[in-house]
C-alpha cells in the first residue's frame, strides 16, 4: 500500500506544479495587459508614411548545385559566406560576384554558416552535428579543409551559429533544443543555454558592442532571450502559432522580429515585454523563413516560402513592397553591414542581391 502511495506522489506534484505554472503564466498575462495602453500604428499615424522606392535584383550568385540555405555577410560589406544542401560553403565577392573559396563539407544540409568579425574565417556546420571553423588566407591555391577546426559539438543538427564580437567565441543553436557558447581555439563549452522545449531554429546576438545577450527562436513557438554570462533565459515571449524560423535585433537592441510558420512576423519590445505589432495580410499563407530590419529599422525585410520577399513598414505595420525574382522558397535573408543591400538565398540554387 505505502509504495502504492508513494508511486502516485510524483505525478501528483507534476500536475500541481503545472497548474501552478499555467496560472503563474495568466497572472502575468495579466499584468503585462494593464501596462498596454496603446497600440503601435496608433503612435505611429502621426508619422509621414514612406514614398516609393525601387528595389531590383542587382546580382545572382550561381555556383550551389542544390538548396542555398544559409549566409552571412562580411564586414567589409563586400564578401559572402553561403551554405547548401550539397554540402559546400562557398565564399564570394557580392560586388563581382566571383567565387573566392569553396569548402566541401563532409555531410549535406550546411544549414548554418557565419563569416568571424575580422573576416578572415568562417563557420558552418549542419547535419553533422558539429560547428566548424576554417580560417580563409589570400593563397587562392590552399586546401581550406587541412586547416579546419572542429568548435562545437551537439547531440542533434547545428541550426545557426554566428560568432559574437570577437572571432575567439562562438554561439549556436541546434535541434537538441540547446544553445551554447564556445571558445574557438580550445573547443571548450563556455556556456550552455537551457530553456527550449524542442529544436532551437535560429539566434541572433544583441547589436551592442558590449551585447551580452541573444535571442533564439524554435519549434516550441517560443523566443528566449537569453544573458550570456549566466546562461539565464531573461524573457520569452510566446504568442506565433507554430515554429520560429527566424528572430533578428532590431539594430536599436530594444527590440526584435521574428518570422514563423504560422504566416506572420512580429515585433518584440524588450523594454515593454510584450509583443506590439504584427505583419501579416489574409493573402500570405506561407511561412516566413527569414527576417532582417533596414538599417534605419523603418523596414523590415521578410523572406516567405511562396517564393516572395515582402517590405514591412515596421511603424504602421504596412506592407510596402513585394519582391518577385526567387524561383522556389526563399530560406535565408541578410541585410548588409552599411545598409545598401541585402543578400536573399533560395532552394532555388542561388543568392540575389538587391537594391
Amino acid at each position: 500500500m505505502a509504495s502504492q502511495e508513494e508511486s502516485s506522489q510524483p505525478s501528483d506534484t507534476l500536475t500541481t506544479l503545472k497548474t501552478e505554472s499555467e496560472t503563474l503564466k495568466t497572472k502575468l498575462e495579466e499584468e503585462r495587459a494593464k501596462l498596454h495602453d496603446v497600440e503601435l500604428h496608433q503612435v505611429a499615424e502621426k508619422i509621414e508614411a514612406l514614398g516609393q522606392f525601387v528595389i531590383k535584383t542587382r546580382r545572382t550568385l550561381k555556383g550551389h548545385g542544390n538548396k542555398v540555405l544559409c549566409m552571412d555577410w562580411c564586414k567589409d560589406k563586400r564578401r559572402i559566406v553561403s551554405s547548401s544542401q550539397d554540402g559546400k560553403v562557398i565564399v564570394w565577392d557580392a560586388f563581382t560576384t566571383n567565387k573566392e573559396h569553396a569548402v566541401t563539407m563532409p555531410c549535406t544540409w550546411v544549414m548554418a554558416c557565419a563569416y568571424a568579425p575580422s573576416g578572415c574565417a568562417v563557420a558552418c556546420g549542419g547535419l553533422d552535428n558539429k560547428c566548424s571553423v576554417y580560417p580563409l588566407s589570400l593563397d587562392k591555391n590552399e586546401n581550406l579543409a587541412a586547416k579546419k577546426k572542429s568548435v562545437a559539438m551537439h547531440t542533434n543538427y547545428l541550426s545557426a551559429c554566428c560568432f559574437t564580437n570577437s572571432d575567439m567565441q562562438i554561439l549556436t543553436s541546434s535541434g537538441d533544443g540547446t544553445c551554447a557558447l564556445w571558445d574557438v581555439e580550445s573547443g571548450q563549452m563556455l556556456q550552455s543555454f537551457h530553456g527550449h522545449a524542442a529544436d532551437v531554429l535560429c539566434l541572433d546576438l544583441a547589436p551592442s558592442e558590449t551585447g551580452n545577450t541573444f535571442v533564439s527562436g524554435g519549434c516550441d513557438k517560443k523566443a528566449c532571450v537569453w544573458d550570456m554570462r549566466t546562461g539565464q533565459c531573461i524573457q520569452s515571449f510566446e504568442t506565433h502559432e507554430s515554429d520560429i524560423n527566424s528572430v533578428r535585433y532590431y539594430p536599436s537592441g530594444d527590440a526584435f522580429a521574428s518570422g514563423s510558420d504560422d504566416a506572420t512576423c512580429r515585433l518584440y519590445d524588450l523594454r515593454a515585454d510584450r509583443e506590439v505589432a504584427i505583419y501579416s495580410k489574409e493573402s500570405i499563407i506561407f511561412g516566413a523563413s527569414s527576417v532582417d530590419f533596414s538599417f534605419s529599422g523603418r523596414l523590415l525585410f521578410g523572406g516567405y516560402n511562396d517564393y516572395t520577399i515582402n517590405v514591412w513598414d515596421v511603424l504602421k505595420g504596412t506592407r510596402m513592397s513585394i519582391l518577385f525574382g526567387h524561383e522556389n522558397r526563399v530560406s535565408t535573408l541578410r541585410v548588409s553591414p552599411d545598409g545598401t543591400a541585402f543578400c536573399s538565398g533560395s532552394w532555388d540554387n542561388t543568392l540575389r542581391i538587391w537594391a
